[in-house]
């Protein structure tokens, strides 16, 4: 494990005061999607596609759910 760098002399926000509600910590990029982001999105709606077409379905046989 790293071990915290030092502000002391630095001339960041943070160790001269910086801002009351501004960021803190260390930048760090977001990561750009992949196509296993890309699969995710095609499954998901493959998911929402096919509950409304089960809707549509169910909906032409009036929607009675009776226990047995």
């Amino acid at each position: 494990m790293s071990r915290p760098r030092s502000t002391r002399g630095s001339s960041a926000p943070a160790a001269r005061g910086g801002r009351p509600g501004g960021p803190r910590g260390v930048y760090v990029a977001t990561p750009k999607s992949d196509v296993y982001v890309t699969l995710l999105g095609v499954a998901l709606g493959a998911m929402i596609l096919a509950s409304t077409l089960l809707a549509v379905i169910w909906g032409g046989y009036g929607w009675t759910v009776t226990p047995t």
